[in-house]
């Protein structure tokens, strides 16, 4: 018989939620609202659509392994050197290849509760220990972090803003931790929200800093809508860059993927409502949740981590709601119980997410 390592033995497999088809029909519902996952709720950018079409014929044909089209427009827009990027199949892919590189079975991966648990996933995945910190008010403790550093820790996982708090953690402060951390520790700066926080004049751009110890990880699969396509990159020194491609997939990311971010990198326009409409949305999310009386935590990103009573309240409530066509993502499994986020939506899917919650939150809290 054959022997399955314990590292894998102790995983759990993701587990997706119903489609929204199957919902609708096992609930009889009319309608269904979907905040749970942080998506563009303006849907994909209409170039990347276009360019989706223009393309569809080439489907027979295998893709360019090293994204040649894609790494140029990416260090075009982001004035990077193409060497310094790669590309691959979202963040999850890419922090599985990133942990997978450059760590060994005695490492240890340093990050913090509550945060963005495709880190978890991948460490554990490798058969790596990783270690773990409170957060802050719901913020990356980067002092903390650092009086946890220890001779096993090989990588730091950093996520700006954090998913699923939605805080952020500014320029002097991430500045001032680099020059603390040591220079054969691997920072991992995770960016997948960046578009909602540059606004911030104190926000940290990763693809600012010329680090020889970061690499930074951003997506298509939020502002720019493209989350199906699952499509990511990575910006690092060149060395780090050379030793990703040696461990990555030769075919990732698709054909469709890379033809279609080569087209949405263009659509500034489509970046612009993607923001205009998330901070109306959130502003308009704020203010009911306020009203209705439940705890939220301030956020630099395109979503809202409120705080229920508890665990089992914040479980209970997710359950109701979806009941009533919302979903919305109960975050325990990220490590903060009681925790529920909420993304931005349409201002017509925001006004129907306040009803429905407004309404669950007064029954169980009645009970």
């Amino acid at each position: 018989m054959i022997k399955i390592p314990p590292f894998v033995q102790n995983l759990k497999p993701y587990k997706a939620g119903k489609p929204i088809e199957e919902l609708m029909r096992e609930k009889q519902l009319r309608r269904i609202v979907k905040l749970a996952s942080n998506e563009n709720p303006l849907g994909p950018s209409p170039k990347a659509i276009e360019a989706l079409q223009q393309h569809v014929q080439e489907l027979n044909r295998y893709t360019d392994p090293s994204s040649y089209e894609l790494v140029h427009a990416i260090a075009d827009k982001y004035h990077v050197q193409p060497n310094h990027v790669i590309c691959g199949h979202g963040t999850d892919s890419l922090l599985a290849y990133i942990v997978g590189a450059f760590t060994r079975e005695s490492d240890e991966v340093l990050t913090s509760e509550g945060t963005f648990i495709g880190i978890y996933v991948s460490v554990r995945k490798a058969g790596r220990k990783i270690v773990q910190v409170p957060l802050e008010n719901y913020t990356f403790d980067l002092d903390a972090i650092i009086d946890a550093i220890t001779e096993k820790t090989a990588m730091i996982y950093l996520a700006n803003p954090n998913n699923p708090t939605g805080t952020m953690f500014e320029r002097g402060t991430f500045e001032a931790f680099m020059k603390r951390v040591p220079d054969h520790i691997m920072i991992i700066l995770d960016e997948a929200y960046t578009t909602y926080a540059d606004h911030h004049p104190d926000y940290p751009n990763g693809l600012a800093y010329d680090y020889e110890n970061m690499v930074v990880t951003r997506t298509f699969s939020k502002a720019y809508g493209l989350a199906g396509l699952r499509i990511g990159f990575a910006v690092g020194p060149d060395a780090v860059i050379e030793s990703l491609y040696k461990v990555k997939l030769p075919f990732e990311p698709g054909l469709p993927a890379q033809k279609a971010a080569i087209a949405a990198l263009d659509d500034d326009e489509f970046l612009r409502e993607t923001a205009d409409l998330n901070r109306k949305s959130l502003a308009h999310l704020r203010k009911g949740l306020a009203e209705i009386g439940i705890e939220q935590v301030e956020t630099a990103a395109n979503f809202i981590l409120t705080l229920m009573p508890d665990a089992k309240f914040a479980a209970r409530f997710c359950k109701e709601c979806l009941n009533h066509g919302l979903i919305l993502r109960h975050v325990d499994t990220f490590g903060i119980a009681r925790g529920v986020r909420i993304n931005s939506g349409t201002m017509d899917e925001t006004e129907f997410a306040l009803s429905v919650i407004g309404d669950v939150y007064r029954k169980l809290n009645a009970l």
